[in-house]
């Protein structure tokens, strides 16, 4: 079975370990329901990224040699 996996930004998990830090450092101590609750957020997003590069259907070379066609133009 080939599932269908978006391919995300590093961006993307960028952001979901930075927000997942902040929520630990600074929402977490001041409100456990808000920090354990963005804590869980972060760690889907991060997952899903994980997911995303592990599974994705494109392989970087080809991005890679699309790119270069298009710098080419």
């Amino acid at each position: 079975m080939n599932p269908n996996v978006a391919p995300l930004k590093g961006s993307f998990m960028l952001t979901s370990i930075v927000g997942f830090i902040i929520s630990w450092a600074y929402v977490l101590p001041r409100s456990l329901s808000w920090g354990a609750t963005f804590m869980f957020f972060f760690s889907l997003m991060f997952i899903s990224s994980i997911i995303s590069m592990t599974h994705s259907p494109y392989d970087v070379d080809d991005l890679l040699q699309i790119d270069h066609k298009r710098k080419k133009k």
